[in-house]
């Protein structure tokens, strides 16, 4: 399990944290971050600014991100990770109760789990060049289940498909249906 997505991450400390690679610094007295070399609060270099683990956003221009719960405040990638205890993204652990490894079993369906997770909080299923390999019916339905619907009318449709594409319509309803409390879950 990534402990990224654990909803009871600990708080940020108060050590600075590079705005570049998102790591946070050993001790209170460091400049330097030992990751990158950069100093400590300056701006990434141009495109090197980090992704959220989570939430897959990279960072702004300046490193940093929107706050999730306090309009106008910024923040860096380790407090913004700490947000997504109060603003989860999805059900993770519904999710990884789905999980088998490094695949999720959806149904009768087996696909990358960090790739389905992602498709799942971005909404995009286009995955890029590199991972048109991983793609089989869960994928597609995906594909399909974004572009027309869960409902679609096609022509020359394979039962297959239509029956994958059911099981992610079941899938996104429940993962994007978020327990209200901690601890608590809803099925």
């Amino acid at each position: 399990m990534n402990g990224l997505l654990r909803r009871d991450h600990p708080a940020p400390s108060n050590l600075p944290v590079c705005l570049q690679c998102g790591t946070e610094a050993t001790a209170a007295g460091a400049t330097f971050c030992r990751r990158c070399g950069l100093p400590y609060g300056a701006p990434p270099r141009r495109y090197m600014a980090p992704t959220c683990p989570v939430c897959y956003r990279d960072a702004d221009d300046d490193g940093r991100y929107d706050s999730l719960l306090r309009h106008g405040r910024r923040l860096d990638l380790v407090q913004h990770m700490a947000e997504h205890a109060e603003a989860p993204v999805g059900d993770d652990e519904y999710l990884e109760s789905l999980r088998e490894g490094d695949q999720i079993r959806v149904e009768r369906w087996r696909a990358p789990y960090d790739l389905v997770r992602r498709y799942l909080v971005l909404g995009v299923v286009d995955g890029g060049h590199s991972r048109r390999v991983l793609h089989n019916a869960l994928l597609t339905a995906m594909g399909q289940v974004a572009r027309w619907g869960s409902a679609p009318t096609i022509v020359g449709d394979q039962p297959e498909w239509a029956e994958a594409r059911a099981a992610v319509a079941r899938l996104m309803e429940r993962y994007h249906r978020v327990p209200t409390t901690r601890g608590t879950e809803r099925h």
